[in-house]
Parts: C-alpha cells; sequence; structure tokens
C-alpha cells in the first residue's frame, strides 16, 4: 500500500517550495488508493516558532490537502510530533550501538574545529571517520552517539524523477544520530519514522541527494528496505537563474489567501511547478490532477516561478465558479438584481478575489448606495448648457427600452449619438463622461452601458434626471 506524507519542520512559515511538496505526495497517495501522512519534525527547538504547528495545518487545510494520519487525528504510529518520539529514537540507537554501527563521540567541540582547521590547511574535505578512536567506552546516555561507517562504497540507487544516481565513498562519514540533550539530528530521525510508519515513497529536494549514501547506509545496518525517493526540481525565482527565497517573493502560502486566490488556482499552480499534463491544457482542476498526475511526467530541471501565471490560472478559477459560489467567495450578499448583473463584469475584470471586492466598493460602489453627484466633475468635458444637452438627449434615447436592458443594447442605442458630436465640441467623451458620472457617481467605474445593464432602465434614467436637477439649478 503506497504511503506518503510531508513532515515540514515548524520553523517559519510555508511556501511554495513545501507546499509543493506536500501536493505531489498528497495527489501520489490519492491517486494509489494509498494514505498521506502529516508528520512535524520538531527537533530543532532553537528554531521553532510558536504557533507554526497551527500554520502548517491551516495551509494544508486551506488548499484542501486532508491527511490520514496525524498529531490531530492520530493513527497506528503514533505520536506524530518528532519530540514525543524521543524514547523510540533511542530504542533503535541502542540498537546500533549492540551491533557494532554506532559509538559514543568522545570529542569535544574544540577538538572538531582543530580537525576541520587541519583538513582545511591540508586542503581535503574534512572526514570524522578519519579520527574515529580505537576504543570507545561504554555510553552513558549523555554523550553525543555517532553512526559507525563500517563499510565505505560506492552506492547506486533509482530515483522516481531523475532515474540512476549514485556517489561515492567521499558522501559517507559517521554523522551523529543522538545529540548530548537526548534529541535526533535530522539524517537519523526521519528515517527511523519512514521505517516506523511504512513510508514507501519519499517527495523531496535535490538538496537531500547529496545526503541520501548516509540514509542508505543506515537502512542497510537496519537490514530495510529504504522507499522509493522522488526528487523534486528546485523552483526559481521569477529571473529563472537562482533558487526562489524570501527575498524574490518566497511568500507565506497564506499570504495568497489574503490576496484573493482561490485555493483550486494555487493548487493548480503548485501542480504545474515541475510536472506538466499529457495535454496543452494548463487550467486544470482537483479532479483532472487526480487523473493526470505522474511520478514521470515530473521535470528534472527548475521550475521558474511565474506570477502572472499564478493570476491568469486565478482569474480562470474564478470563472468557472457559480454565480452563488461566487457571491459567497467576494462577500456579496442579498438577492438585489444589480449585485446579480454586477457578477459577469466583476468575473471579467478581476484576477483575484480582493480585486473584485475593490471593485465592489470603488468602481461599483455607488451603484448600491445613494449618489453623491459633484456638479464640476460632471461637467469636466464640457460646460453646464452643453452637458445638459448631451444626457437629455440619451435619456431621451434610453426611455423606450425595456428594464432589463443589455449593455450591448444600450450600446447601439447611445453610442451612435456620443459619435455625432464634433471633436471640437469635445467629441464622444463629451457625451460618455457625464453619463458614465451620472450613473455611478464614481471617477473610476465600468464603461456606461456595462452601468446602465447592471442598475436597469428605471434607476439608470433616475439617476440622469438627478443630475439634471442638479445642474438646472
Amino acid at each position: 500500500m503506497v504511503r506518503t506524507r510531508f513532515a515540514p519542520s515548524p520553523t517559519g512559515f510555508m511556501h511554495v517550495g513545501g507546499m509543493r511538496t506536500a501536493l505531489y505526495a498528497w495527489l501520489f497517495a490519492r491517486q494509489n488508493g494509498g494514505s498521506f501522512i502529516l508528520r512535524i519534525e520538531d527537533t530543532d527547538k532553537e528554531r521553532e516558532v510558536e504557533g507554526a504547528v497551527g500554520h502548517i495545518m491551516e495551509c494544508l487545510k486551506w488548499l484542501g490537502l486532508e491527511w490520514d494520519e496525524s498529531i490531530d487525528v492520530g493513527g497506528p504510529h503514533e505520536p506524530y510530533m518528532q519530540s514525543e518520539r524521543l524514547s523510540i529514537y533511542r530504542t533503535y540507537a541502542e540498537q546500533l550501538l549492540e551491533a557494532g554501527f554506532a559509538y559514543p563521540d568522545p570529542y569535544t567541540e574544540e577538538d572538531l574545529e582543530a580537525f576541520r582547521k587541519q583538513a582545511e590547511s591540508e586542503k581535503r574535505p574534512f572526514l570524522f571517520r578519519e579520527h574515529r578512536p580505537d576504543s570507545v567506552q561504554e555510553w552513558n546516555g549523555k554523550s553525543p552517539l555517532r553512526f559507525k561507517t563500517t563499510v565505505i562504497k560506492r552506492y547506486e540507487w533509482e530515483d522516481a524523477v531523475l532515474g540512476t544516481l549514485s556517489a561515492g565513498e567521499e558522501a559517507l562519514d559517521d554523522f551523529i544520530l543522538l545529540k548530548s540533550d537526548g534529541y535526533p539530528t535530522y539524517n537519523f530521525a526521519h528515517m527511523v519514522d519512514d521505517i516506523e510508519m511504512e513510508i514507501t515513497h519519499v517527495m523531496r529536494g535535490q538538496e537531500f541527494v547529496s545526503s541520501t549514501p548516509k540514509f542508505l547506509s543506515l537502512y542497510d545496518a537496519f537490514d530495510r528496505k529504504p522507499p522509493i525517493f522522488a526528487t523534486l526540481p528546485p523552483i526559481l525565482g521569477e529571473e529563472g537563474t537562482k533558487k526562489l527565497s524570501k527575498r524574490d517573493n518566497a511568500k507565506d502560502i497564506l499570504e495568497y489567501r489574503k490576496e484573493g486566490y482561490l485555493p483550486e488556482a494555487m493548487v493548480n499552480f503548485l501542480a504545474l511547478l515541475g510536472w506538466h499534463p499529457s495535454g496543452n491544457e494548463e487550467v486544470l482542476s482537483r479532479e483532472d490532477l487526480l487523473r493526470e498526475f505522474s511520478l514521470e511526467r515530473v521535470q528534472k530541471g527548475g521550475a521558474r516561478f511565474n506570477e502572472e501565471k499564478l493570476l491568469h490560472l486565478n482569474r480562470e478559477h474564478m470563472r468557472t465558479l457559480s454565480d452563488t459560489d461566487f457571491m459567497e467567495a467576494v462577500g456579496i450578499s442579498g438577492k438585489d438584481k444589480r449585485l446579480q448583473r454586477a457578477i459577469p463584469v466583476l468575473r471579467e475584470r478581476a484576477y483575484t478575489l480582493r480585486e473584485a471586492q475593490e471593485m465592489l466598493d470603488e468602481e461599483l460602489g455607488g451603484l448600491f448606495g445613494s449618489l453623491n453627484i459633484d456638479a464640476g466633475q460632471l461637467t469636466a468635458k464640457g460646460g453646464k448648457s452643453a452637458t445638459m444637452t448631451h444626457l437629455e438627449a440619451l435619456k431621451a434615447l434610453l426611455e423606450p427600452f425595456h428594464e432589463d436592458i443589455g449593455a450591448e443594447e444600450a450600446r447601439a442605442v447611445l453610442m451612435p449619438y456620443a459619435d455625432s458630436i464634433p471633436k471640437e465640441d469635445g467629441g464622444r467623451g463629451a457625451a460618455l463622461w457625464p453619463l458614465r458620472y451620472a450613473l455611478s457617481g464614481q471617477e473610476r467605474s465600468p464603461d456606461p452601458f456595462t452601468l446602465i445593464h447592471i442598475l436597469g432602465r428605471d434607476e439608470s434614467l433616475a439617476r440622469l434626471q438627478t443630475s439634471l436637477d442638479i445642474l438646472s439649478i
């Protein structure tokens, strides 16, 4: 049975790289009828950030990446918090000790620093195994415990993405298993957990490839089969030349929620950061991804982060929402016909939910409340007399039509009049500007024909009359 895991450290916010890893692990597990495990690797207590565990879980929930086993729902291999598994790591460490694969580290930090400087002066890499003591004391449970690399050989393994990989003797060394405080190192703890939790596939970044021989030597020591590794491509910044970092828009994933991105769009975007479907279609639903995703189509080279693409995908996913879902997402309530008529305008022009909310408040806000018409703004494109003439003519043209006049219908009725105004008299703007301002009461708004459609004929006529009354004073 396929079992994948997402095992973040609670040391800060979740960015796109971590969430891409979680998504691929989730997709692969769901595709294969397997389990997706959320494990918290909190052994680095100095760097741990308060509230980070809850934040990690909130990010996954926002994207709909539900887990089968974790700290909140339990499971057959609990606990799922590494700091609560110290006795398990100690048991595994003692097994290595008894089998001759581990020994207590007798050196101080000063000793290690001297060894490093000596290697540096001799222009060779520092390897602890070259300083391994000939005889060691019995482990007292308080000093650091090191893994003893008994066989120095070249390792070769198959990666589900990168294919056949190998590394030689320089990648193997005697590394710390347990620190003096009893906490395990990452190299040891994650491997023990993967064995205990029966993980079959590990999605990971390329930075872990160089450490793989260490992991494999541990699996050999325990006589256990390692999981299948799937090394994911790095996510590059907008320039495409270096790995995405906090300085290159690697934002907290929940910042995108605040900015008005849909979780469906973010999942779509993350999936395409290093993977491509069999066809040319890039706007993919969760169901599409579950059907299409495969490790064989994960690319080997870096994937460039492109926020314009994310905006495009978000806009497309917003367009797939039903009117009811769109209104709920934007925060529109009520059954006012004007609100419902505004939805296509918001869908067409807004790229995010926040943009739609801002448009509703700033550009369309005057459509749903009382007007505050400024005579100076109303006559900004022409004199008072000319403006009144244009508004009266437009009002007369609009009067014969039905209440639910469409935007294109209004354009066909009113545009010929606007186009008939000579350039020396202000051209079409002399009529269209006061028309738009009279309808919206805003300096920025959709075109007047769209406004007429949203307001309806009767309200549009009433607003034109209001402006004429103001100018007649």
